[in-house]
């Protein structure tokens, strides 16, 4: 009979060997999903995660990808991470990325076709504050009526696709595009575009404000007093309060920083990668960053990593697609995986597994 018993701290070993485990876990069982629709599995495998970085006929242009495909999924994590270590489920960063990227597309729409130094740094401050706006309404709904923020937040996701597809067939769409739905593309304006800062690298100003998000978040957890309430009340709510940490306040920060960056990593998109405002803008960055977090431990350090991995994952499923011919609902179903094998390999962080025989009744 197996038995759980519950450990009195969780497992260092466990939480530290968890996510590789479940990397290999989700080969495995992603091989044999691969090899039920008819591929050969070590094959798929090998395109996902070995060809976009060391197959030489795809490099070149795999290698730049990995950091444009990275940068934003990393920049959205490290907002969720702050949140979720406070036990604040702010699932609706999709969402929040898209209004950012609405917002700093309006703004440079504005002041189209002018140039000038401001217009760009004024499309930044604009997607920050869409996305925040956007996060803070379950945050203030959960402060003011107790509703549940995770609901609240996904369900705000339909409500921005929906406004998204408004606005590229609408107020935003391009008059000179003849007729197609989209915005203008920022990419091709000095003012409002996000180029490469070194060329063929794929870094532009969205990876650079990742990297100094997982900087800062590191040293607001580990150096700041605002970084220890937060590991205080997702570690112990009821002593958070005693030690006179305001739980609304927290909620307020917490998603309003989580949709700020994720409204940032819309807007760089948008001016750069994306280049326009579209129908089909809304990539699953803000859910596939869910995974993100939570595969690198809420960790700013584990979160670079596990941005870099999923990125290759982005790249190697397309890639996978294009050669051996795997539907895209499958490249979902594999990365869905990683995050059902991480929670359920989490368990073991903080149970152990007891053997115990049987009692019959006499």
């Amino acid at each position: 009979m197996i038995r759980l018993e519950k450990r009195p701290t969780p497992s260092r070993t466990w939480v530290a060997v968890t996510p590789v485990l479940a990397v290999l876990l989700t080969m495995i069982a992603g091989g044999l999903m691969f090899w039920a629709l008819g591929k050969n599995p070590f094959e798929a495998i090998r395109t996902i995660f070995w060809d976009p970085l060391f197959n030489e006929q795809f490099a070149a242009y795999s290698r730049p990808q990995l950091l444009v495909k990275a940068g934003p999924l990393i920049l959205i994590a490290i907002g969720l991470s702050l949140g979720f270590r406070a036990g604040i489920w702010n699932i609706g960063a999709e969402g929040q990325y898209i209004m950012g990227a609405i917002a700093g597309a309006a703004v440079g729409l504005y002041f189209y076709p002018a140039l000038g130094w401001h217009i760009f740094p004024l499309m930044v401050a604009a997607g920050l504050v869409g996305g925040m706006i956007w996060a803070l309404i379950p945050g203030l709904l959960k402060v003011w009526f107790g509703t549940n923020e995770i609901l609240v937040s996904l369900l705000l996701v339909y409500v921005a696709e929906s406004l998204l597809a408004a606005m590229a067939i609408g107020k935003m769409k391009n008059p000179d595009g003849g007729g197609f739905p989209g915005s203008r593309n920022f990419a091709k304006y000095e003012a409002s575009a996000n180029p490469e800062l070194i060329a063929g690298t794929g870094m532009h100003l969205g990876v650079v404000t990742a990297f100094l998000a997982v900087i800062a978040a590191y040293v607001l957890l580990q150096r700041h007093m605002l970084g220890y309430n937060i590991r205080l009340t997702g570690q112990a709510p009821r002593a958070a309060r005693f030690s006179g940490v305001s739980p609304a306040a927290l909620v307020l920060i917490c998603m309003g920083t989580s949709g700020a960056l994720a409204g940032m990593a819309g807007l760089f998109e948008v001016t750069g990668p994306g280049g326009q405002i579209s129908i089909d803008f809304a990539s699953g960055y803000g859910f596939t960053a869910v995974i993100v977090a939570l595969l690198g431990r809420l960790n700013p350090i584990g979160i670079l990593l596990a941005g870099l991995l999923l990125a290759l994952t982005y790249i190697g499923g397309e890639l996978a697609q294009f050669m051996l011919s795997l539907p895209k609902a499958s490249i979902q179903a594999f990365q869905g995986m990683l995050l059902f094998f991480l929670l359920a390999l989490d368990l073991l962080s903080n149970y152990r597994i007891r053997l115990a025989r049987r009692e019959v009744a006499r």
